[in-house]
Order: structure tokens, then sequence, then C-alpha cells
């Protein structure tokens, strides 16, 4: 089972092109989407959480090895992923085998997370490449895939439509999100 987890505001192409391309490289059976809720480690998402999972169930309507995973977005949640990944193996025991999918440029900041030293007994570590962030690391476990650019930051700031899938699209347009 691949773990993605991200803010998803809002959740794009790039988002569901890694998806595709772990499910494939990686032989999965399963992509857990995990959208986080307003960590107080950085900045909120500009959308709510009922928006952000509203445009993650469009988007991944009609695939049956995608499932949204609503616990981080609890407030009760730490919004780690290290304590994600802690509940995942006890639901899931020692046996799952568990990729936590990543972009090169949190693969460059992970050794800031909370309890880094433990992801990788918790989670085989999957990292994709992002234009502009290196991966140094040899023995990291690499997933190609063709480089895309979409970063939601750019999608909020310029409203590119042709980014997102059509029923985001509308539904960003509709509720008069990142305006």
């Amino acid at each position: 089972m691949g773990i993605l987890g991200g803010t998803f505001d809002p959740v794009h192409n790039a988002h569901l092109a890694l998806a595709r391309a772990a499910l494939e490289r990686l032989a999965l059976d399963r992509i857990l989407w995990i959208p986080t809720g307003n960590p107080h480690y950085r900045r909120p998402a500009v959308a709510s959480a009922q928006d952000r999972l509203a445009m993650l169930e469009l988007a991944l309507a009609g695939e049956p090895r995608f499932a949204i995973d609503e616990r981080e977005l609890a407030p009760t949640a730490s919004g780690y992923t290290v304590d994600t990944l802690r509940a995942l193996r006890r639901e899931l025991g020692p046996q799952a085998e568990l990729y936590l999918l990543i972009g090169s440029d949190q693969y460059g900041k992970l050794g800031e997370w909370r309890a880094a030293d433990e992801l990788a007994r918790l989670a085989r570590v999957a990292v994709f490449e992002r234009p502009g962030y290196k991966i140094a690391d040899r023995a990291v476990l690499r997933v190609p895939m063709p480089p895309m650019p979409d970063a939601a930051s750019d999608i909020r700031a310029h409203g590119a439509r042709q980014s997102v899938p059509p029923a985001v699209a509308n539904y960003i347009e509709r509720k008069g999100l990142y305006r």
C-alpha cells in the first residue's frame, strides 16, 4: 500500500500521476490518500478541510485502487506523518508492505520531520523527482516518472484549470476557491 499525504490544496494532476506511477512501478495494490488537517508546524491550508476532501473525492472517483483516509482531519490529530504511520502499522500489522510516497522536495527536508529515523522502520520511503530538486542519496528508492511542474501554490495563485482534473476545476469555480 502506498501512503500519499498532503494538504491537497488543491489536488492536481501531478498528484494523480505520482499515484499512478507508484501503482505501476512499485506494483502496489492500493494508494491511501491522507489529507492533512491544519498542523501547527506549517501554514494552514487555504481551502477548508471539507472543500479539500470534496475535491479529493472528485479527483479519485472511478479509481478503485485509490482510497481516502480522513484521520489527519480529526481535531485531535497531531498531523505528524510518524503518528499516522504508527497507527496504520498497528491496524495493518507488521507484515503489511507500506510505502511512504514523497516528492524529492520533501525528501530533502525529511531529516527535519518528527521522528524521521522511525519513518523508515514504519514504511519504505519512495521518492519521486520534482523539477529543481535532486536526490543525492543513491540508496533511496526512486520512482521514475516524467517531470511535472504542477504545484498547488501555482494553481492557487494563477488558477491553472488544465493542472487539475475537470471535476476539480468545476468545483473550484463553483465554490469560488483560490480567488
